[in-house]
């Protein structure tokens, strides 16, 4: 009953990403190889990521950091429990723990710093309880019980946060309950005429898109971490999905919301697509993570699911002509459900990942492909990148459409790919963050973090924060070349969502996470100094907040201070984000 979550922590890495039994691995003849069952790459030996990580990082198979195996008990601080409060807890017949692994699995979420600290055993602050409440009304009972005895509650989701927002505030003094949504994971009711569902918001995405596909329909939300983040996660932190284009972020798919919160519940009125009754209470608790109270239950639109889907890809000669691209594609408001540009280095980056082909025709293949386009076309090899496509719909709408989008790659330059390449684009997005873990297996950190830019500044962006990443590594005494590297993601009229990712190998450094932790401040400050915002989808939590002022004014900031004040006025949601 403990462990009893949509996806219950045996299954998951206490101390690492994902799925306990898949992992990026090199193997005693030193190819990498990816385990367990759960995706298109697993089983597979993946001849190229050998080469690509050592030449990358200068990192060698010989020098391993391997992460503690087991979490000890003695590790973990013990629990500062509230008597008053566990006692009236038990009444109610609420499941509930304090032991050691359960507390340290919802004590973190997905920063370099966590998953460092976790595989090297060292344990901070965690919460001192877990509770489990299966619908509104438990939650309800909890919060009342928590503001009765002064207790901190943080709402955990999926755990997939990468903002510090699940770390325990340290000076909290009071005994901390993570309030784990886990079990709040049905689909009360679809409503097949006005095409919405109504969902608890502890599921996870792969269920909810599961369940809604058993009947028919889908959501379309499809962030990176859909396997393992929860909709009342999408909810509190104003997430973005891959397919957006098509179906719209998070903000565009919530029609009604239930939050809980110290002076009560929150919710409107009606399940109206549209008001214009003042200030939109839903905004507030869009993006508020986890400080005003739980998002309980979502009222969210569905669409029938699409009867076609077609995967493609576009090779550029260079990130300029294909950052033009994008650009008219979002102009002539054409964009596919995805479009995603990669620059060179993640052009090879994916190469690298290719799984070992069996069939002699298939590289012949793909090595005449490569020939063409570097030979004949005259693309250096060293500058060109790919986009990467998904179609949805119709399917004579499908081809019309991909058509169109090929027609204006063609004007930049743009050669038609083919579709596996962007198929493999698509799978890489769910096994990218299992090669961190990899690369910690080797004195390899690595990081990733988003924005969102005016066009005018794309290119501007990118390659500023990029030569930055590379000057503050050689500043800090980073003894190898980091790898820096970018990708368009989202496309919109005025703008576009770009995502950095950077690693390095760390040997030879004292502190590595230090260094690793200036050198992506720096980065955050040159995204802000070349206008892009403080983040597109990951959302503030404590990792970000230093700028939270600069970014919405200090009048913004009383704004939702006062809200704070007003909802909880004594801090019974202590997580400490935002504010």
């Amino acid at each position: 009953l403990l462990h009893c979550g949509s996806i219950p922590s045996q299954i998951m890495k206490w101390n690492g990403w994902g799925y306990s039994d898949s992992r990026f691995l090199f193997n005693k003849k030193g190819q990498a190889e990816f385990t367990g069952k759960r995706y298109r790459l697993s089983g597979m030996i993946i001849p190229g990521l050998k080469d690509w990580f050592e030449g990358t990082f200068g990192a060698n198979l010989q020098h391993k950091t391997p992460p503690t195996p087991l979490l000890t008990n003695t590790a973990v601080p013990p629990a500062t429990l509230n008597e008053a409060f566990v006692e009236e807890v038990k009444s109610t017949g609420i499941p509930f723990s304090h032991d050691a692994e359960d507390r340290v699995f919802r004590a973190h979420g997905h920063c370099l710093h966590e998953i460092f600290a976790l595989r090297e055993g060292k344990i901070g602050r965690v919460p001192d309880m877990v509770v489990w409440p299966s619908c509104h009304n438990d939650v309800v009972k909890i919060v009342q019980l928590a503001c009765k005895h002064n207790v901190c509650l943080m709402p955990y989701g999926g755990g997939t946060s990468v903002s510090s927002a699940l770390e325990c505030p340290p000076e909290e003094t009071r005994s901390i309950v993570s309030l784990d949504t886990s079990q709040m994971n049905r689909i009360l009711w679809i409503d097949e005429k006005n095409l919405t569902a109504h969902v608890e918001a502890g599921i996870v995405g792969q269920d909810l898109e599961r369940l809604l596909n058993e009947s028919g329909y889908c959501t379309g939300h499809e962030p990176d971490s859909m396997e393992f983040s929860s909709l009342g996660g999408w909810v509190a932190t104003r997430a973005s999905g891959m397919k957006k284009n098509i179906y719209g972020n998070i903000e565009d798919l919530v029609v009604h919301i239930k939050m809980v919160t110290p002076q009560g519940v929150i919710e409107k009125s009606c399940q109206g697509p549209r008001m214009s009754t003042g200030p939109d209470i839903h905004h507030f608790i869009m993006g508020s993570e986890g400080t005003l109270g739980v998002v309980t239950e979502v009222t969210m639109k569905i669409r029938p699911m699409p009867e076609y889907q077609k995967y493609g890809s576009v090779v550029f000669p260079n990130f300029e002509q294909g950052v033009a691209c994008l650009r008219e594609v979002a102009k002539q408001r054409c964009a596919p459900a995805s479009i995603r540009l990669m620059d060179n280095e993640q052009f090879k980056f994916g190469h690298a990942l290719k799984p070992q082909v069996s069939s002699i025709f298939t590289s012949f293949l793909d090595g005449l492909k490569k020939f063409y386009i570097t030979k004949f076309k005259g693309f250096d090899p060293n500058h060109l990148c790919v986009a990467t496509l998904l179609f949805e719909g119709n399917r004579e709408k499908v081809l019309q459409h991909e058509k169109q989008v090929y027609d204006i790659a063609a004007k930049f330059g743009g050669l038609a790919a083919g579709e596996d390449n962007g198929q493999r684009g698509y799978m890489l997005t769910f096994v990218i963050a299992y090669l961190r873990d990899l690369g910690m297996d080797y004195y390899v950190i690595g990081e990733s973090f988003e924005t969102s830019v005016p066009w005018d500044r794309v290119l501007d962006i990118c390659r500023n924060v990029k030569a930055r990443i590379i000057r503050e590594c050689k500043d800090k005494g980073v003894q190898f070349p980091p790898l820096s590297t970018c990708r368009v993601t989202q496309t919109y009229d005025a703008g576009a969502c770009v995502y950095f990712y950077f690693a390095f190998n760390y040997r030879g450094l004292s502190d590595p996470v230090h260094v690793y932790e200036q050198v992506e401040h720096a980065a955050r400050e040159e995204i802000l100094a070349n206008g892009g915002s403080l983040s597109h989808h990951h959302g503030v939590g404590k990792l970000r907040k230093e700028w939270m002022r600069d970014t919405i004014s200090n009048v913004g900031m009383g704004m939702l201070k006062s809200v704070k004040d007003y909802v909880d006025p004594n801090n019974i949601f202590g997580n400490r984000n935002l504010l």
